[in-house]
């Protein structure tokens, strides 16, 4: 099962289980339904922005969408595993990044980390959520809108943010760049 079929299931199947239409989804999400029901059809792989607020409308974390398997205490990613190529090869989706869960398995976590892959320039969509974010630039140089300020990440920096500020993400300087990112929500 790929991993837009998976996400499209889930987000499905916890909408129908609540009882909502996708454009009861859609009001309670602040995502556009046609969004919606391209996710729901596999059409799409959802950014993490879009991801979480659906997640936050159906009461869920934003792993349920991602996991598929259970995975004793400590889950480990070796760096082999996460290249950029491997990451990218996950899929990208319309924003230009690509990213891979850190904590595949663990289902009672707290935080959701993940390694992001960015496609030169690509698109800075913001979004806001409940929660906190902590941005870790790994490679190349990462734009931060944050509020109506912007910050250059290079390589090393980090950035720890209220997440409930509007916020996002972008490749700069006309190359990739690699990020980790951990996402806290509270439920």
């Amino acid at each position: 099962m790929s991993k837009e079929s998976k996400v499209a299931e889930r987000i499905r199947a916890y909408r129908e289980k609540l009882g909502l239409s996708v454009p009861d989804l859609a009001a309670k999400s602040s995502v556009d339904g046609k969004i919606i029901e391209s996710i729901e059809a596999g059409e799409v792989i959802p950014a993490l922005g879009v991801l979480t607020k659906l997640s936050r409308a159906l009461g869920q974390r934003l792993g349920t969408f991602m996991d598929d398997q259970f995975k004793p205490d400590p889950i480990i990613t070796r760096a082999a595993d996460l290249d950029a190529a491997s990451v990218r090869k996950e899929g990208t989706n319309a924003l230009g990044y690509a990213s891979h869960s850190l904590a595949i398995g663990k289902p009672d976590r707290h935080m959701d980390p993940f390694r992001i892959e960015f496609d030169a320039d690509g698109v800075d969509m913001v979004s806001s959520h409940e929660g906190e974010e902590l941005i870790i630039c790994i490679d190349g140089e990462i734009e931060l809108s944050y509020g109506e300020e912007k910050f250059t990440l290079r390589p090393g920096d980090t950035a720890y943010y209220n997440s409930v500020v509007r916020h996002g993400l972008k490749a700069i300087g006309g190359k990739g760049a690699s990020i980790y990112g951990v996402v806290f929500m509270p439920l």
